[in-house]
């Protein structure tokens, strides 16, 4: 009997597997961190359809429908992904004209993984609820490297019930779910997870360029920061200094990766955040300074850790 059970429910487990399979997604917004994930749902069997403002972007994605308007990517489908630059950008996704409320069915699920105000995310749950579809705000972490690798950490805001819908997904495109609570508390876990990358990033650069003015080998002196008490994620992960690591945007000219805009852009929400809940974050301040006078020289696009040579004085 017992044997018997195990069988029946294996078959039930590959029967809900496959019809969950077939089941379409859109997704919005295909650059360095989007198309990874993208591309990873559909390597597990989703049928994605896709949109972004970039065509050759839009193509990205072997085997995906590539749509003209986000109305069109979020029409018939189970769930919408967006992975937009900010708040405002996934706000005017959704109301536009030919945007997702036009075209999104009623109780479907729109799974927004992009870092923007948790006011913002606030809103866009309230769009959700009278337009009668469900939301949940769902950053990521683990930067581009994490997007290709399938090992993003998700921090969720919203109805647990629309959590347990989106795991299936999620868990095609990354490694680590967390429900951080209600609406926007994915995103307040989010700025406190990035505030902590822009000062250790900009630790880890002052660091290395003291070391290497004294003449020290950066490997070695990366060797000891990631065995003592300096290691963190931007020196063993994603070390600032060429070379040191070869599959990361040090290693490529400081190009693709983690735009030094958009850890500006995160560190400032950090600041707006920390300043309505009474929190003291002067760290953050002086590092969105650093941050924001690099894009003053022309190095907005560049991957965060080319604060590294901007600290070296090199010219651009």
């Amino acid at each position: 009997m017992f044997q018997r059970t195990s069988v029946l429910l294996c078959r039930v487990e590959r029967f809900a597997q496959t019809r969950t399979i077939t089941n379409n997604v859109g997704f919005i917004g295909l650059g360095n961190m989007g198309s990874h994930m993208a591309n990873h749902l559909a390597k597990q069997g989703r049928k994605l359809k896709v949109f972004d403002v970039v065509a050759d972007a839009a193509k990205s994605v072997p085997g995906a429908i590539v749509c003209k308007t986000p109305q069109e990517a979020a029409t018939d489908v189970s769930v919408v992904f967006t992975m937009l630059p900010d708040g405002n950008v996934v706000k005017d996704t959704v109301l536009r004209n030919e945007g997702i409320a036009k075209g999104i069915k009623k109780d479907a699920l729109m799974i927004d993984c992009s870092t923007i105000e948790p006011t913002t995310a606030k809103e866009l749950h309230t769009i959700a609820k009278d337009n009668g579809y469900r939301f949940i705000d769902c950053p990521v972490s683990g930067g581009v490297t994490g997007a290709a690798a399938g090992t993003l950490t998700y921090m969720i805001g919203g109805d647990i019930k629309d959590v347990d819908t989106a795991r299936q997904y999620l868990l095609q495109a990354g490694k680590n779910i967390f429900h951080c609570g209600g609406p926007g508390a994915g995103q307040v876990a989010k700025l406190c997870n990035n505030l902590i990358l822009g000062v250790t990033m900009a630790g880890t650069a002052e660091s290395m360029n003291m070391g290497l003015k004294y003449g020290l080998d950066p490997k070695v002196l990366t060797d000891i920061i990631n065995v003592s008490t300096g290691r963190s994620w931007s020196s063993e992960t994603y070390n600032p200094h060429p070379g040191i690591l070869p599959n990361v945007p040090s290693s490529k000219n400081y190009d693709g990766g983690f735009m030094v805009k958009l850890i500006a852009k995160d560190l400032g929400l950090a600041e707006g955040a920390a300043l309505a809940a009474n929190a003291p974050v002067p760290m953050t301040a002086a590092v969105h300074q650093l941050y924001r006078a690099m894009m003053n020289h022309g190095l907005g696009d560049k991957d965060f850790s080319v604060i590294y040579q901007f600290l070296q004085g090199k010219k651009f």
